[in-house]
């Protein structure tokens, strides 16, 4: 697992950002999981995700090894399906969603439920229903409203554990609409103003909540350890004064998640056995220092278990001049990849399926849909006689591509094929017209 940050220099031969297991073929191909990447484009069609399987399960046992003793939930807001859930619990990693359909998707897969923490600053009343119904281990408080209404669900006689969301005022994350620490966002409860405290307090008094611990989550794409252990620091504080006004010993401690990847050669990533050790040592000192018993460590990777695992596969449809730049146009775009609009992040693509002797180029990669910002990367190096009917194959793509796929100008989200071992299998199908039809009732 590529964890401490490249020293590779950026090149069009650089697999240093791909899965493990990628490997060259003839003919300028590219293989992962020993299936040939443009054998999978004529296969499956394109766009296609396409995931290897053992990189997914090898990047959760390094977790496990890093942090034993601690409690680790896949975040599955990166991405889901009923093979995923499937993997994850059974190398296991526990389970962390953020709505009913996604918890539901997890249960009706055979994972456990007691081993599922359910998230969400606004929790809809499916949402808390379907948590209570299934028996979900932990549901993580975002705001005193939910407090209310979570007693109203628990049965009489019943006791559900929850967590409370804290903001502790960590500035941490790749970009400002992915930073979560901070007192001036949506999640979590501040400590600076007391209201953490104040919740906290409303919920012991509750008997139907147990409440279990407290959590927080800085924002993603960290690349330090830095702000994690202010975290444990500013957490361990609150819960010590938790203690001190109230009596109560809270056993457990969720830091979230947010782990960086590179997603281009030379980009760092955060190093998680430099995490492990600087959060289990932060731990130890703050608790000792606070006289309080060091609480459970739970942790929520996500993008770092499931994000370099995946390649995305596009085939290029035009390629042209505009005043002093190249466009690439591929058969997908933002519809399955909106991240480079909302957060500005760049890819390296890399042509497949063909060799080619050209001299490399500077273009950008854009999507087929009907906006200025539909660009997939930008000032991307290609060879210089990229033509249509090229395909391109894009890594890093395992984390919020379908989860965050859209239905834009229907053209259909792309399939999801695990690869392992010189096999390929489907887990999630194209989307089609059909479907968009099945949906629209109104005639």
């Amino acid at each position: 697992m590529g964890q401490a940050p490249a020293t590779t220099t950026a090149g069009a031969d650089d697999l240093s950002v791909w899965p493990a297991s990628t490997a060259r073929l003839d003919h300028g191909d590219l293989g992962v999981g020993g299936v040939s990447l443009a054998g999978l484009a004529e296969r499956f069609g394109t766009p296609a995700y396409v995931l290897d399987e053992i990189e997914v399960r090898e990047r959760g046992r390094t977790y496990l090894h890093a942090f034993p003793g601690a409690q680790v939930f896949y975040a599955a807001k990166a991405f889901l399906c009923r093979a995923m859930a499937h993997w994850a619990d059974e190398e296991g990693l526990g389970l962390d969603v953020c709505s009913a359909g996604e918890l539901e998707l997890a249960v009706t897969a055979g994972f456990p439920p007691e081993n599922i923490v359910l998230h969400g600053n606004a929790k809809s009343p499916h949402d808390i229903d379907a948590a209570i119904r299934f028996g979900v281990g932990r549901i993580v408080i975002d705001s005193p409203s939910e407090i209310a209404r979570l007693v109203a669900a628990v049965a009489p006689g019943g006791r559900q554990k929850v967590m409370v969301r804290v903001a502790p005022g960590v500035m941490a994350g790749g970009h400002d609409k992915i930073r979560t620490g901070t007192d001036d966002q949506k999640f979590g409860l501040t400590i600076t103003d007391g209201h953490a405290h104040h919740t906290i307090a409303r919920i012991l008094d509750q008997p139907r909540l147990e409440l279990t611990g407290a959590h927080c989550h800085l924002g993603s794409q960290i690349t330090s350890v830095k702000p994690y252990a202010t975290a444990v620091r500013r957490m361990v504080g609150l819960m010590a004064r938790v203690r001190d006004s109230h009596g109560a010993v809270l056993p457990e401690l969720n830091l979230g998640g947010g782990h960086g990847v590179a997603y281009r050669p030379g980009e760092p990533a955060l190093d998680i056995t430099a995490l492990a050790r600087t959060v289990r040592a932060e731990l130890d000192e703050s608790c000792a220092a606070a006289r309080l018993p060091v609480p459970r460590l739970l942790i929520e990777p996500g993008r770092a278990v499931v994000g370099p695992a995946g390649v995305a596969l596009y085939r290029v449809l035009a390629v042209k001049r505009g005043g002093q730049r190249v466009f690439v146009a591929v058969d997908g775009g933002m519809s399955d990849n909106p991240r480079p609009a909302l957060y500005g992040v760049r890819y390296a693509p890399r042509l497949i399926g063909r060799r080619s002797t050209a001299a490399p180029r500077r273009a950008d990669v854009v999507g087929r849909h009907c906006e200025a910002g539909d660009v997939l990367a930008a000032d991307a190096e290609l060879p210089g006689d990229i033509r249509p009917g090229d395909l391109l194959a894009l890594p890093v793509a395992g984390a919020y591509h379908l989860s965050m796929a859209s239905g834009y100008n229907l053209v259909g989200r792309p399939p999801v094929v695990a690869v392992a071992d010189g096999r390929a299998r489907l887990l999630v199908r194209r989307e089609s017209l059909d479907d968009f039809r099945s949906r629209d009732v109104g005639l």
